[in-house]
């Protein structure tokens, strides 16, 4: 730790209020057509990849969530951060009393992975909270989940594509991927009372039947529902007024890697359309 350099602008950032726009806002940061066809590209250039990430995962995860991940966290690479991992975590493990203890078990983490792996920890850069390389793993999670899908003998998230992509479908998978399972579905709403329906909480679904009795249906109407699906309801802003989505339990899984829902659903939207070019 020689060598540290306390970083008060990493706390600055951690004060500023959580995502503050709308959804229709949100949504342009990660929806344009420049991501886009950067995503297409990256598509392209790791197909081998990615189709064997699909092949091979026990729950037959879609390349689309891996793209979306790597297209809402660094642009495919584009942008992994330039703060000092280690000064960040020191800055927020001493000097960010509400989550001191969290970062500092991730400081220590993060001196452990240098050791194993050889790397100084000085050398090892990415965003103001710590998150490192491509899928912007915090480095406990580089040893929980990270994978060595290249084969090269070490797992290195920040410069490697491939275990990059080979570590998301294992953090996906590790957090209770569903097989063959929906992600969501917009919804159309026709009664008056929406804080009856909207999720408080994704880790408690509740059976569709219920909700479809308070006026929540599928805005397309080929889409058909089980009564004893487990779903929630999201609400976000868009353009013309609130829109709803009928979300199902992989959409929660998403929220793992970071819980915001206009998260979840932008990185689902890009992934998609990628996946359709």
């Amino acid at each position: 730790m020689n060598g540290s350099r306390n970083l008060p602008n990493t706390i600055n950032i951690m004060e500023r209020p959580g995502e503050s726009k709308p959804w229709y806002q949100y949504k342009t940061n990660f929806l344009a057509e420049g991501t886009i066809q950067r995503g297409v590209r990256f598509k392209q250039q790791y197909a081998d990849t990615l189709n064997r990430a699909e092949q091979q995962s026990l729950v037959c995860l879609n390349q689309s969530f891996i793209l979306g991940i790597l297209g809402v966290e660094t642009g495919y690479g584009s942008n992994k951060g330039s703060f000092i991992t280690r000064d960040a975590l020191a800055t927020l493990g001493f000097g960010y009393p509400r989550r001191a203890q969290y970062f500092q078990d991730e400081l220590g983490a993060l001196i452990a992975w240098s050791y194993k792996d050889g790397v100084p920890t000085n050398s090892i850069v990415g965003s103001y909270a710590g998150a490192v390389g491509y899928p912007q793993f915090m480095p406990s999670n580089v040893s929980k989940f990270g994978v060595d899908y290249d084969g090269n003998g070490h797992v290195d998230l920040r410069n490697s594509a491939v275990d990059a992509i080979g570590s998301i479908a294992n953090y996906l998978a590790q957090h209770g991927w569903q097989r063959d399972q929906p992600i969501a579905f917009l919804a159309r709403y026709t009664g008056n009372n929406p804080d009856s329906i909207i999720a408080k909480d994704l880790t408690q679904p509740v059976p569709y039947g219920s909700l479809k009795n308070l006026g929540i249906s599928p805005l397309n109407p080929i889409v058909k529902i089980d009564d004893l699906d487990l779903v929630n309801i999201i609400q976000l802003e868009d353009n013309n007024g609130p829109i709803y989505y009928i979300t199902y339990p992989n959409f929660q899984v998403i929220t793992t890697y970071n819980r915001s829902r206009m998260y979840a659903t932008a990185l689902w939207l890009l992934g998609t359309e990628i996946v359709s070019r």
